[in-house]
């Protein structure tokens, strides 16, 4: 059961990156679970979940978000009670599976252990565990290798379980036949819409409809915050023309990095292979040797017949049917004998003596070279100058940064003197939403600030908010709303259009009803159908997912069949089922994925059928006072 290790050794790294779903976030003081009730945040039987497992469990969501949203993060929309309960719950799963993997003799071993994370490539040096490595990588985490392995350890045991229903999941042959058969079978339809268009012309709204739907709707027309600031915005951009690069500095960075403006040279070669790996018995290495030295005498009698020889009898199944060739490749890309030997050839056609490799034997022929290639200086200058001078303004940014932040703060009614610092002109924007993000530079984390309310209220500046890689944004109000309500003489078109459209969206759906039963009938209402179209249930088409549930519901004993569905888009849709195709031969290969992947999905439900059966036997308890966010108890 414990083979997942050996394919998910990517999973493991991401635990160790701590971006892992918040299910993993468990187990970090599982081996000190002694703490006082005010620290424990859930109980789950007699395991307890403290409050420093919450911590790092919500600390590592939000280095994850930061990860997945870069400058759109906001630390802030970790604060919510919905999101610090989502992390409690996924914590109470995680312990409950990892106390019912123990209760029922589950065990990972210390060698167990010991292998994972010997094969963690951040723990190696040339591809071997390193100690050293392995607890540095832990201290910058704030980690100690018992926490970790404790954590590792806790879910190495839940993937226990959730192997064993996700792996034993089952399909009969006829479920898998049915299956595949309903969902490979394909209709060709035809659709004829019935616009509300026609029918808005018809519609009417009194005053009154207006007045209910505003006093019903209240939400709708609240509208938030809004202002409109002046700000500063200092990136390393704005000091570009500043940072001076000398055509010194530029040659000298050139002969510096001659890897960047260049490539080594490449060897196009074409081999034969004779294969007899180290570990087989001497008869076989020496009969392999006697093979490749015959083709070798045949090779040097006529060279011409390289080609031909090696796709009658070289080895290398991805090469022999091109004549051995295997295109253009650099040093470090092939085993050293071989890569050794090619690059010791001095011209084009020359072949080598025989050449031993941990594969078998070889007789390489050197087809082409493509020389080391360097980019002249003269060429090159000018983005070595753009680089340099883009190190040297980010440079000049870090050490403005805090000089411009301190100013912003000192200085906090004006941003003329932050602005005189960094040579960044005062900008005005349009009305802001509190709330609504716009990009750079209106982050949610700066429209947090900006609708603060020591700037809003005291005319501060907001404090400079980093929006984006080396920039700074600061700002202060010029024009501010509060929240309010639109009136209803406001209001009023938006709201008449939205009813006059409801109205005519419902005689749109009454006509189609109506069409529908006279073709069902079997009358023929004249009607504008349009070219047929196949479909399946993996792919609608153009239909709607509630369209295309009744074209695969309907009954094909009888052609054509009509059916029909009230649409967002036009109004209603009238559908003609013209001819069914039933799937063919799919071939074993994609008949057995289809296999798989139900026996994928009845072994996900078994195991959330386990997961809900056992909550329901086990005593949980959640302290949510304890997350500092809510308050009281309750059950997941």
């Amino acid at each position: 059961m414990f083979d997942f290790v050996h394919g998910n050794k990517k999973l493991i790294q991401i635990i160790l990156a701590l971006i892992i779903l918040p299910f993993a976030f468990w187990g970090v003081d599982s081996y000190n679970q002694s703490g006082s009730s005010a620290e424990v945040v859930a109980t789950v039987d007699d395991a307890k979940i403290t409050q420093r497992e919450f911590d790092n469990g919500l600390r590592q969501q939000q280095d994850r978000l930061r990860q997945m949203l870069g400058a759109n993060f906001d630390p802030a929309m970790l604060d919510s009670p919905e999101i610090r309960r989502a992390v409690i719950d996924n914590l109470v799963g995680q312990r409950l599976l990892t106390e019912r993997a123990k209760a029922i003799g589950l065990v990972v071993s210390d060698a167990q252990m010991a292998r994972v994370i010997q094969g963690i490539e951040a723990f190696q040096d040339n591809g071997k565990f390193d100690k050293k490595r392995y607890e540095a990588a832990l201290a910058n985490q704030s980690m100690s290798p018992l926490m970790f392995e404790a954590r590792l350890r806790g879910d190495l045991l839940g993937q226990q379980m959730r192997d064993a229903y996700l792996q034993n999941g089952f399909a009969s042959s006829s479920v898998a036949d049915n299956v595949i058969r309903l969902y490979e079978q394909q209709r060709v339809v035809s659709t004829s819409p019935v616009s509300f268009q026609p029918f808005m012309a018809q519609a009417q709204v009194d005053e009154a409809a207006l007045q209910k739907y505003y006093e019903q709707n209240q939400k709708e027309f609240q509208v938030q915050e809004q202002a409109k600031v002046e700000y500063v915005k200092f990136s390393a951009d704005n000091l570009l023309s500043k940072a001076e690069v000398s055509a010194e500095d530029a040659r000298k960075y050139y002969d510096e990095h001659q890897s960047e403006f260049g490539a080594p040279e490449e060897r196009q070669a074409a081999h034969i292979l004779v294969t007899a790996t180290a570990a087989a018995p001497q008869a076989e290495q020496d009969a392999a040797k006697a093979k490749a030295e015959q083709l070798l005498q045949q090779v040097r009698l006529n060279p011409a017949k390289f080609a031909e020889l090696a796709k009658q009898n070289s080895q290398d199944p991805g090469s022999a049917a091109n004549g051995g060739d295997l295109g253009f490749f650099g040093r470090g890309m092939m085993v050293k004998p071989f890569e050794d030997a090619t690059f010791a050839l001095k011209q084009q056609g020359e072949i080598t003596e025989l050449v031993k490799s941990d594969f078998g034997y070889h007789i390489i022929k050197l087809l082409s070279v493509k020389p080391a290639r360097l980019l002249p200086f003269d060429e090159a200058r000018e983005s070595i100058i753009d680089k340099l001078r883009r190190q040297k303004a980010t440079d000049m940014f870090a050490e403005l940064a805090e000089k411009f932040s301190n100013t912003v703060y000192e200085q906090s009614d004006t941003l003329k003197p932050a602005a005189e610092l960094t040579g960044a002109k005062i900008e005005q924007s349009g009305w802001l939403v509190k709330g609504a993000a716009a990009g750079e530079p209106w982050t949610a984390k700066m429209l947090q600030a900006v609708f603060a309310d020591e700037v809003i209220k005291d005319k501060r500046n907001t404090a400079a908010i980093e929006v984006a890689a080396n920039t700074l944004v600061a700002a202060r109000i010029l024009e501010y709303k509060p929240a309010s309500v639109q009136s209803l003489s406001e209001a009023q078109a938006t709201i008449r259009q939205k009813l006059l459209r409801q109205q005519a969206m419902e005689m749109a759906v009454k006509q189609g009803e109506a069409l529908l039963e006279q073709l069902q009938r079997g009358d023929k209402p004249k009607l504008d159908w349009a070219a047929a179209q196949t479909i399946s249930r993996a792919q609608p088409g153009t239909l709607d997912a509630e369209l295309a549930r009744k074209i695969f519901q309907a009954d094909t004993t009888v052609l054509p069949r009509y059916v029909g569905a009230k649409t967002q888009q036009d109004g209603y849709m009238l559908v003609r089922v013209e001819a069914v195709k039933e799937a063919g031969n799919l071939g074993d290969e994609k008949r057995t994925g289809y296999v798989q992947k139900l026996r994928q999905l009845t072994g996900e439900e078994m195991f959330r059928a386990y997961q809900a059966a056992a909550k329901q036997q086990a005593a949980i308890k959640v302290n949510l006072a304890n997350t500092a966010s809510e308050s009281g108890t309750g059950q997941p």
